[in-house]
C-alpha cells in the first residue's frame, strides 16, 4: 500500500524505525503508533517508501 500524503508517509517511517528499534516506541504518537501497533514490518516499509515528491502534505477530505 502506498501512502497518500506526505504526512502519512512520514508516519509509517517513524513506526518502521519502532518496529527495527531504532526509535522507542514510547515516542510514538498519533498515527505512527497506531501504524506501529496494526501494520507489519513488510506493509510499514512499502508505505514509507513512497517518493514525497508528489504527494500533497495531507490528504484531502472528500
Amino acid at each position: 500500500m502506498k501512502a497518500t500524503s506526505k504526512k502519512q508517509q512520514m508516519a509509517a517511517g517513524a513506526a518502521l524505525s519502532a518496529k527495527k528499534h531504532e526509535t522507542p516506541e514510547s515516542k510514538l504518537k498519533g498515527a505512527s503508533k497506531e501504524m506501529f501497533e496494526t501494520m507489519s514490518r513488510k506493509q510499514l516499509k512499502e508505505m514509507a517508501s513512497t517518493k514525497r515528491k508528489r504527494l500533497p502534505l495531507k490528504k484531502k477530505d472528500g
